[in-house]
């Protein structure tokens, strides 16, 4: 099947989800496909239906990790989303991955990083205790020179305030100066949102 022919059937197929369980075999076959427009489309699927479905994908996580080291931006970004979503379906399927997801919060590329946020909040949505002594990696991200990541930045606090606001208590008063000072609307708005999460008047 051609590139765009199999692109649209995995469009068709996002939308079937009652088909998802028992296409896992063949969207992870995909995987070795040679266009990065299908492996990011796969990266993408196979993140969603973990999400529903994580006993189901487990065997193909490892080809997933090996897309972490792809030098293309686009499937490092895929795959690290993947594991996310993957990870907050069960976090023990990827728990051995886990701490090396850490080194894309200084990804030369901001698409990654903020990619890495999203699989973190989405990991500590349901596994929030693990992120303790990890906090200082995402007070760096507040300040980081991508607008698309400062406004980001703050929602893994908000996500961890809500469930450890024991975690994000210490930088409250940084949260508070940031939602007066930093040029970005919605950055300030997220800042606000994260101390509200914890508690915190």
């Amino acid at each position: 099947m051609d590139e765009a022919k199999l692109y649209k059937e995995l469009g068709v197929l996002t939308k079937e989800k009652e088909k998802w369980e028992e296409s896992i075999p063949y969207v992870s076959s995909l995987l070795n496909y040679e266009s990065v427009k299908i492996q990011a489309k796969v990266l993408w699927l196979l993140g969603e239906m973990g999400l529903l479905y994580p006993q189901s994908v487990q065997d193909t996580v490892p080809t997933i990790v090996s897309f972490l080291d792809s030098p293309e931006l686009l499937l490092r970004e895929r795959a690290v989303n993947a594991l996310g979503r993957i990870g907050r379906g069960d976090y023990s399927i990827i728990e051995s991955y886990w701490a090396s997801l850490f080194r894309f919060a200084s990804d030369e590329e901001p698409k990654v990083r903020l990619a890495f946020i999203w699989a973190s909040e989405n990991i500590a949505t349901n596994t929030p205790d693990i992120y303790e002594n990890y906090m200082s990696v995402f007070e760096k991200l507040l300040h980081d020179v991508d607008d698309k990541v400062r406004k980001e930045a703050p929602e893994i606090f908000r996500v961890l305030g809500k469930r450890r606001p024991e975690f994000v208590r210490p930088y409250v008063e940084q949260l508070r100066h940031l939602s007066g000072i930093d040029e970005n609307r919605v950055v300030r708005i997220h800042c606000l949102g994260a101390i509200r999460a914890t508690g915190v008047k």
